[in-house]
């Protein structure tokens, strides 16, 4: 029995010493990309260099480039991490919200508050926004499990909601269509300069409410037509692909 109880307690103290690196690791992970947000929104993207991470976070710049091989693997960090982090309030909008506008319109206000500070840095992206083979874009095959989770949390304030009753040539579509919508009115909320961002939460609410009673519409025989229009605008802002 005392010959088990020792090699039980070298067993876990094996086990114990091989996890503290593991800790240490992700911790220095971390502190890494929480000085590289700061310094990309303190001084911007373009002007902020792997050394001068490095430095402020108090590792070599060996180290900086072991977790993180360039400043766009930061970025791409950051946009898993913020993902990650607004999930269960998207989660707990969805539960709290019965009506699919009013659902919508939540699941639009945990971004735009969660992104409220880096809204000088996400303008600083908004350069490789526009080329789908740049791979910060939010086009780009490289951030498709992030744009799919994100459409996700759509489709469910669709599926979820009795009062839209859609066609199912648009259905289908729908997801992409609110995170196409989604992305215009971050565009326009970044170049906000009105106080407090007023015209964007104007805009958000406005436009959303059309966009419902759009949807609404959508349903009837004579708009198949346009319904078309729509399906296609969709693919071809995603490339000209027929998948998100």
């Amino acid at each position: 029995m005392t010959n088990r109880r020792a090699s039980l307690k070298l067993f876990l103290n094996a086990f114990t010493s091989k996890m503290k690196p593991i800790k240490k690791s992700e911790a220095t992970r971390a502190q890494i990309l929480d000085v590289a947000l700061d310094l990309f929104r303190r001084h911007g993207f373009e002007s902020t260099t792997m050394r001068g991470i490095a430095a402020e976070a108090g590792v070599s710049l060996g180290s900086a480039y072991y977790y993180f091989e360039s400043k766009e693997d930061l970025v791409m960090a950051f946009y898993e991490r913020a993902m990650e982090a607004m999930a269960p309030r998207l989660e707990a909008t969805l539960a709290a919200n019965a009506g699919f506008e009013d659902r919508v319109a939540a699941l639009l206000a945990v971004k735009f508050d969660y992104f409220q500070t880096s809204r000088t840095f996400l303008g600083a992206l908004l350069g490789h926004a526009a080329d789908p083979l740049h791979r910060l874009s939010p086009f780009s095959q490289a951030t498709h499990a992030i744009r799919a989770r994100d459409q996700e949390f759509f489709a469910r304030a669709i599926a979820e909601s009795r009062e839209m009753r859609l066609p199912a040539d648009l259905a289908a579509y729908l997801p992409r269509l609110l995170w196409l919508y989604q992305m215009g009115l971050i565009l326009y909320w970044i170049y906000d300069r009105s106080p407090g961002q007023r015209q964007s939460r104007i805009l958000r609410e406005k436009s959303l409410a059309l966009l419902v009673s759009l949807l609404k519409m959508s349903r009837f025989a004579l708009l198949k037509p346009l319904r078309s229009k729509i399906v296609e605008l969709i693919v071809l802002a995603e490339g000209g692909r027929s998948r998100a």
